[in-house]
């Protein structure tokens, strides 16, 4: 028989097991005996493919072609160097790429999904591959279904099949056996599957298959949860890289036919033109911007943002508005009942967290019996029609659950009630559990021979369901809202309680019973304080020219008054509310997200319209989201942003980014890697093009001027694959500059080169090929061998390359300010890079290979001073921007005044 066809009681028989789930030892056994809960071990990382891959380039395909040419010509040593520098080329990317790739799968696993499972008779959350048969899993609206789950408990369970049945309509399941034979997945409504959804409502499985034995894994329908794709910033400079190339090859080809035609040696000219070539394409670029993203995205984990797709990381750099909920990300989510109202009377509550110690006061005073009688009806609702818990760890008292409800059933300690006894008093028959939609949750009691209904949510909803009040016998509803007001406007979250006798023989619960007739009990209002580091973010945020949008399920007044605290919006916050925004147009709610900093009583539905107009205004949104109904939002935003916490599967599932510690301060922090990185990346680009340019450059001028070239390609070679090719990758280690939260935000429509770059770029490349030239022209004018002259050139590169590093390290800021033990890798790259020299000209067979001479004192220190223009050169154009730019920010500031 299929597991669907079992009732309850013979599937926990078959699979040895109980309502109350596994022992340890017993997951130990079944996890030998069925294996983890994966379709299959991730393949491992191809070596091969990705060595094979660094051959994958149009430079690596001009070397191999010179290097069977120079074979064909008997030029050996040419050969030898030419394999040598391929094989030290594809080696240096493979390491890279290798180590970039590694840190890509180890942050795969920081988002591994979770299941929640009964082991030892606790229930404690672990991750889903560790799931064996037996096990009795829980699962509740929002979450993945972590196996395949014969069900024995559903309260309101519906699950969304689309990954199995194509359907997207959600299913209701039952609990009950079903006899029929050859049932499709869609049909075993008794069953939850592997990878599907719960849309709604929770329930209880046992887990009767999992891995390649579960429906999802007979069907090879893997779904991976991180996406590793190319970044947009990528893809440009991949095709930017590969336009130059096919450029270069065609112009090398010119340069080549024109030897050839005035008559000069072909194997000469064939070697200028690979010179040329290998000049000027910007080869280890890719890589070099592939290291960097990989940098970012690890160091941006170390900060609790983890990254799941790369062009996240390019979008942060462009963000101008974040939209935040408010519980746990900008708040501590550490919720405390601070005051209560039963419909006559406000009490305090001293203490703070979720110790329970503590007192209710009435007016600075202890309470008299009659008072305290009163308000054990509003704290039992509170502990009750609750699904979270207390616990003690280390000392300190954590909750398990809910926060919010983790802070009534404090209060309800305080006031004397023992959780044990109540539940014992009052045990729980039925649940209606919270959704956000409907704004309340509900519980059915038996209490001695009487049956009640709990009911805990926001004010609104628990009035409209109220006709009488526990204390004064009728409900004076204007003296509830006016109380529920004057807590808001406290910065308090409001909870409203209630209660209704029903018919002893009451099994079930519906939400059709607690329409009506609801006993109005009384307030609890909590605060949930504002984190410190969410104020400076938001502080910083304003500053870096990015706005903070607060979303709330709040009233209006808390939102307002948190927000104040906060310091979004300002003096004088506007909000709207959910009802605002349902009576407001397109074209009104579009005119009004420019101006309006809080919204409060908003639902996800509500989320997405903002966000939605907000990107119609040419925003870059970034928007947070913890819940299944936050999906859509999290989808539409250029960035989306899941919490790690709280989070569902599902919000995770649509989002670019989750914040392992939910914190506001987090995602200021993740914008700041953004920006790094987009810097870094610009950067490299700067270095590489303008030191192949001023090779380029210098070339030409030569053949131009009808001199022999300044470098030959084995030379060039050494340049760019060897010397340069460690300080490209180092640049992408840089740290941020100190201004770098002071910027607007850039403009996603920029392009990697900026008009600054390519303005910097002719003025760098030109004087590198200057300072070349004078070093090589002087010393052939001087009568001195051709090797000597073009061992100068090489070498005076080769400085050049190491200012340039320097030079790149910031647009505007002074090589002078900044220190290069900020960014160690750049000096030990310089280091060897200068030692790597050294040895070509010094050591006899690499001298031999490169055709190089030992230098002078005379002819170091005259290249020392040459190569040093290139610092003074740049020194002078950042101090001319600088001064510019200061003189722009003088006239802005003063513009008002003149006015």
């Amino acid at each position: 028989m299929s597991w669907f066809q079992l009732d309850v009681k013979e599937t926990f028989q078959k699979l040895k097991t109980s309502e109350e789930g596994l022992t340890d030892a017993e997951v130990k056994e079944r996890l030998a005996q069925y294996g983890a809960n994966i379709f299959a071990r991730e393949e491992k990382i191809s070596k091969l493919i990705i060595l094979l891959s660094q051959f994958k380039s149009p430079l690596i395909y001009i070397l191999l072609i010179a290097g069977l040419v120079t074979l064909f010509l008997h030029e050996y040593i040419d050969t030898s160097v030419i394999v040598a520098v391929v094989i030290l080329n594809a080696i240096i990317g493979y390491v890279q790429e290798f180590k970039a790739e590694e840190s890509m799968r180890a942050l795969k696993k920081m988002v591994l999904p979770k299941a929640r499972v009964l082991r030892n008779r606790k229930e404690k959350e672990i991750d889903s591959e560790e799931l064996v048969p037996g096990d009795v899993v829980l699962i509740a609206s929002g979450g993945k279904v972590p196996a395949d789950l014969r069900l024995f408990k559903t309260i309101e369970l519906k699950i969304e099949e689309a990954p199995l049945t194509g359907e997207s309509i959600a299913v209701e399941k039952i609990t009950s056996p079903i006899k029929e034979d050859n049932l499709t997945p869609g049909d075993q409504k008794n069953t939850a599957f592997m990878g599907t959804t719960v849309v709604s409502g929770r329930g209880r499985g046992i887990v009767v298959e999992t891995g390649t034995k579960t429906v999802l894994g007979q069907i090879a329908e893997e779904v991976r949860e991180v996406e590793v794709a190319k970044t947009p910033v990528q893809d440009k400079l991949e095709k930017f890289a590969k336009l130059i190339g096919i450029l270069v090859v065609g112009f090398s080809a010119a340069v080549f036919g024109a030897g050839i035609w005035r008559g000069e040696n072909m194997s000469e000219m064939f070697m200028i033109a690979v010179a040329t070539a290998v000049a000027a394409i910007p080869e280890g670029l890719p890589v070099a911007v592939t290291v960097a993203m990989a940098i970012g995205v690890t160091r941006m984990a170390r900060r609790n943002a983890i990254i799941r797709k790369l062009a996240a990381v390019e979008t942060l750099g462009s963000t101008t508005v974040i939209c935040s909920d408010k519980t746990g990300t900008l708040t501590k989510n550490e919720m405390t009942v601070r005051l209560m109202y039963d419909g006559e009377h406000t009490y305090e509550i001293t203490g703070s967290g979720y110790e329970p110690k503590g007192e209710i006061l009435h007016e600075k005073l202890p309470l008299e019996a009659r008072e305290r009688k009163n308000l054990e009806h509003v704290l039992r609702i509170g502990l009750l029609c609750n699904e979270s818990d207390i616990y003690e760890e280390n000392g300190l008292h954590k909750v398990e659950g809910d926060p919010t409800e983790g802070s009534l059933i404090v209060a309800a300690v305080k006031a004397g009630l023992d959780p044990v006894e109540e539940r014992r008093n009052y045990p729980e028959l039925a649940i209606l559990p919270f959704e956000s939609e409907r704004g309340y949750m509900a519980t059915l009691h038996k209490h001695e021979d009487k049956k009640f209904i709990f009911v805990k949510g926001s004010p609104e909803h628990v009035l409209d369901m109220c006709t009488d009040c526990l204390i004064e016998g009728e409900l004076k509803s204007k003296q509830i809202v006016n109380a529920s007001t004057f807590f808001a406007q406290e910065g308090l979250r409001v909870l409203a309680m209630g209660f209704k006798e029903v018919p002893p023989d009451k099994e079930e619960l519906t939400h059709q019973d607690i329409e009506e007739g609801i006993i109005y009990a009384g307030l609890q209002g909590m605060i949930d304080p504002p984190r410190l580091e969410a104020i400076a973010a938001i502080e910083g945020c304003r500053k870096a020219g990015i706005r903070t949008v607060m979303i709330t399920g709040d009233h209006a007044v808390t939102a307002v008054a948190i927000a104040k605290r906060l310091g979004i919006g300002g003096d004088e916050s506007k909000v709207l509310t959910g009802k605002n925004l349902e009576a407001m147009s397109e074209e009104d709610l579009f005119r009004a997200v420019k101006g309006v900093s809080v919204y409060a009583r908003v639902s996800p539905q509500h989320k997405l319209m903002i966000t939605q107009q907000l990107m119609k205004q040419g925003e870059v949104a970034a928007v947070t989201g913890d819940g299944v109904n936050d999906a859509p939002a999290l989808k539409a935003a250029h960035i989306g942003i899941a919490m790690g916490g709280t989070g569902t599967d599902v919000a995770k599932e649509a989002s670019d980014m989750v914040l392992a510690d939910d914190n506001f301060a987090t995602i200021f922090s993740a914008v700041e890697g953004g920006r790094v990185v987009y810097d870094n990346v610009k950067k490299v680009t700067l270095f590489l093009v303008s030191c192949g340019f001023g090779e380029l450059i210098a070339i030409l001028s030569t053949i131009a001027m009808g001199l022999p070239i300044p470098y030959i390609a084995v030379q060039i070679l050494w340049l760019n694959l060897v010397t340069n090719g460690l300080q490209d990758v180092a640049l992408a280690f840089e740290p941020g500059e100190k201004a770098i939260l002071q910027r607007p935000p850039r403009s996603p429509k920029e392009g990697i080169l900026s008009s600054l770059m390519i303005q910097r770029t002719l003025l760098m490349g030109s004087v590198l090929a200057a300072g070349t030239l004078f070093v090589f022209i002087t010393r052939l004018e001087a009568g001195m061998p051709l090797e000597k002259a073009r061992t100068a050139a090489l070498t005076t590169m080769v400085f050049f390359q190491f200012y340039q590093a320097l030079n790149c390290r910031s647009e505007t800021q002074s090589i002078f300010k900044m220190s290069l033990t900020k960014n160690p890798f750049l000096l030990f790259s310089m280091l060897a890079a200068f030692f790597a020299q050294l040895a070509v000209l010094y050591v006899p067979a690499l001298s031999w290979i490169f055709r190089t001479e030992p230098i002078t004192v005379m002819g170091w220190v005259e290249i020392l001073l040459v190569t040093l223009t290139i610092v003074i050169v740049i020194e002078l154009d950042k101090w001319i921007r600088r001064k510019k730019r200061a003189a722009v920010a003088r006239e802005l500031e003063l513009a008002p005044v003149a006015h």
